[in-house]
């Protein structure tokens, strides 16, 4: 499902524009940039004769793609194929990494801009290259890291969008509703009241505009807010309560399986980011 609007962003933000890196010709068949981004910097639009995986930890990356707004929190990844004219913004503090790909070893990669599950071997191998800052796999054992890294990459399932956006005249004031107010509890049938139709009707849509329930879009929006509460300095059983839960241990599972590891394992990834921040 594509998504056509532009992305709208707080007028009153200073907004970082990124230095373009200029390469010229690629260094090598895959070759890896690591970066630390300060909260609200944006890249220029641009593209790349190669394919590109955007990795990042302690945030969320945000993309417009050819007119198709992605948002990836640290447990996906955009996968932008070669050519594809994109740009990205964060609003926090995040650390990246871009895996640079020549088109020759991209087949098995999605044919458009797509978001990739992150698995924790995924995670390792690139936390390693960033560790001893190698950006270009010279040695043998560097070159079967990155195999298995494409390997593994180009076998994960895949996503359009992570939260997907409706122009529906049903959907859309629902969805801004809760993108603004994450806590709010309203179910769809007070919703359809609201916006004069049928939780039937509503369901519907949700399924076709969306591509999932009202129930796993929230919880989506949610899981993001949740991040963000997180790094505040919020408790664990403070974000839970926040959300509308009457104990952790809910909270605890719905964050695990977006993210795959738990609020407090999360945090603490986030420490070396904050301390950074600052």
């Amino acid at each position: 499902m594509s998504t056509n609007n532009r992305h709208q962003r707080p007028k009153k933000t200073t907004w970082h524009l990124h230095p373009r890196l200029d390469i010229q010709q690629a260094p090598s068949d895959v070759f890896m940039n690591f970066e630390a981004f300060v909260s609200n910097t944006e890249t220029r639009v641009h593209s790349h004769p190669w394919g590109q995986v955007q990795l990042i930890s302690g945030g969320i990356l945000e993309m417009e793609a050819e007119g198709t707004r992605f948002l990836a929190p640290p447990h996906l990844a955009i996968w932008v194929p070669a050519g594809t004219t994109h740009r990205s913004y964060n609003r926090r503090p995040i650390e990246y990494c871009s895996l640079n790909i020549d088109m020759s070893l991209t087949e098995a990669f999605p044919a458009k801009t797509s978001l990739i599950s992150v698995t924790p071997i995924i995670t390792a191998i690139i936390e390693d290259f960033r560790l001893r800052q190698i950006g270009i796999p010279e040695t043998e054992k560097d070159q079967r890291l990155i195999q298995v890294l494409l390997d593994q990459l180009s076998a994960q399932e895949v996503e359009q969008h992570f939260i997907p956006v409706s122009q529906h005249k049903y959907l859309a004031p629902v969805l801004a509703y809760v993108e603004v107010y994450p806590a709010d509890n309203t179910s769809l049938k007070e919703w359809a009241q609201r916006v004069h139709t049928t939780e039937r009707t509503l369901a519907r849509y949700c399924q076709t505009e969306l591509g999932m329930s009202f129930t796993e879009w929230r919880l989506r929006v949610r899981y993001l807010y949740s991040m963000e509460l997180l790094r505040n300095g919020r408790s664990v059983k403070q974000v839970a309560l926040t959300l509308g839960y009457r104990q952790a241990s809910p909270f605890i599972s719905m964050f695990k399986k977006y993210a795959g590891i738990t609020p407090e394992q999360y945090k603490y990834r986030l420490l070396p980011v904050i301390q950074d921040e600052s």
